[in-house]
């Protein structure tokens, strides 16, 4: 038997006659596939739970769970699986009703083995193609880091502009934006960009310090000056004395605070509690909030001297929603960083997967998007993380097309009304990426295949290119 590579693809074939396991086992292997039996329906069920494949080859007609069942539990368990349906007594109903739930063909006994070697080399092929594709996303994924940051899209890269130019000149930054946007990032790209980036980057966040303590943390304390004070510290903004000091959600802090915040901002010098001594900082200060600032100077609930003082300069941190061209290219980074804690070989997503996560909603911005996918490669059993190790956690928009996963219409959606609007919406996404058929492909939920038999099907001209750009 042939030496499987480590990425082999994986080949289910169920069916309750031994001899036909066999012989397609042998055939498989020999194409470079892992292969795995299941001698009926039960048994392919209970291992689709725990398991993936790239293809499964199915029995019509077998004992207690026939080859639809299977094929319906294939297209729950996994929708990126394909599916090839096999009979000894094919029916022209059977044919299309397998089609409609997502084979990509119907084989009849005795095999034509030239046709079953065509449609094993072209899912070893997708498959290929899926993890050259992965491979490239994570080298763009490199090339547009910025600081700890990845974003590839025009937001982004204005950000990453504005932070290069401010970051040598700027003492006071005030950093706005949605919570997990990434703000702590934004205020630790404009330290290490800046002057200082050798100096102490010191953080503070201020919706996390009892309120009693905030002056001593951020000025300090004498020996003393309240009960348990049994020696004298330092304040952050000492302890940050020539580098930079962050106020994570400013917005949290109380009014007295603000207003000796706002003292030391303006005469550079702080006081410890129980100190009539005042010293010298020289501290860059950038504060962040995920809080309109002028609205809760309006309602009262921050000063609106503070406010203008920490506003000389406002950088706002796009939410996830604003940027879901770079949603992949993080997906990517946070696979690749969890591989390498994990150990695990990790690839990437399967096309389903990675639909599922471009079209979450993502309130919680990148740190929610970094930490579902964490879980994800946690879970994940292959190379590829499957929309399985998504679904409790990831929460779905309604999808922008029609479309199964595997690229076919739902059961019963066949008629010239329906026929017509999916001809519509096909040629309007087309239109909108110039006729790009691998953009059309992705947005539409399809394989280029499955869109080719569509433009051809619906007399759509072809013309225009195919490749990405």
């Amino acid at each position: 038997m042939n030496q499987l590579k480590p990425n082999a693809p994986t080949l289910l074939v169920v069916d309750d006659e031994e001899s036909i396991l066999d012989v397609i086992t042998r055939f498989s292997e020999a194409l470079g596939y892992r292969v795995v039996t299941c001698p009926g329906g039960p048994q392919a069920i209970e291992h689709l739970k725990s398991h993936r494949s790239d293809l499964a080859i199915v029995d019509l007609r077998m004992p207690n769970i026939g080859g639809l069942e299977v094929l319906r539990a294939i297209r729950e368990a996994d929708p990126d699986c394909q599916v090839i349906l096999m009979s000894g007594e094919a029916t022209i109903d059977s044919a299309v009703e397998a089609i409609k739930l997502g084979a990509i063909d119907y084989l009849t006994k005795p095999f034509d083995f030239s046709r079953l070697q065509h449609l094993l080399k072209e899912v070893k092929e997708d498959a290929d193609q899926r993890r050259r594709l992965l491979e490239a996303e994570h080298v763009v994924a490199q090339n547009a880091e910025f600081c700890g940051m990845i974003g590839r899209g025009p937001i982004m890269q204005e950000l990453f502009r504005l932070i290069r130019r401010l970051a040598p000149y700027a003492r006071t930054v005030l950093i706005t934006g949605e919570t997990g946007s990434g703000k702590e990032l934004v205020a630790r790209a404009l330290h290490r960009s800046g002057s200082r980036a050798n100096k102490k980057f010191v953080t503070i966040n201020c919706s996390a310090v009892v309120e009693t303590l905030f002056e001593s943390e951020l000025f300090g304390h004498m020996r003393g000056a309240f009960t348990g004070a049994s020696d004298n510290k330092p304040g952050l903004f000492e302890v940050a004395n020539g580098g930079t000091i962050f106020l994570d959600e400013i917005g949290e802090l109380p009014l007295v605070m603000q207003a000796k915040l706002l003292r030391v901002l303006e005469t550079g010098e702080v006081q410890r509690v129980g100190s009539v001594e005042p010293r010298a900082v020289d501290v860059h200060v950038i504060a962040a909030t995920n809080r309109d600032l002028r609205a809760e100077s309006a309602a009262g609930r921050f000063r609106n001297d503070l406010f203008y003082r920490l506003n000389v300069v406002e950088l706002r941190v796009p939410s996830l929603k604003d940027r879901p061209e770079d949603i992949p290219y993080l997906t990517t980074a946070f696979v690749h960083d969890a591989s390498k804690r994990l150990g695990k070989r990790l690839l990437g997503l399967t096309p389903s997967a990675e639909r599922k996560v471009c079209t979450a909603p993502w309130h919680g911005n990148v740190r929610e998007l970094r930490n579902v996918v964490e879980r994800a490669c946690i879970l994940a059993d292959t190379e590829f993380i499957t929309d399985r190790e998504f679904s409790s956690s990831v929460a779905q928009t309604t999808p922008p097309a029609p479309f199964r996963e595997n690229g076919s219409r739902p059961a019963g959606e066949g008629s010239d009304e329906l026929s017509a609007v999916e001809r519509d919406h096909i040629a309007e996404v087309l239109a909108r990426v110039g006729g790009n058929k691998t953009k059309a492909a992705k947005i539409l939920g399809l394989d280029r295949r499955s869109l080719y038999r569509r433009l051809e099907a619906y007399g759509i001209p072809m013309r225009g290119p195919t490749d990405a750009a």
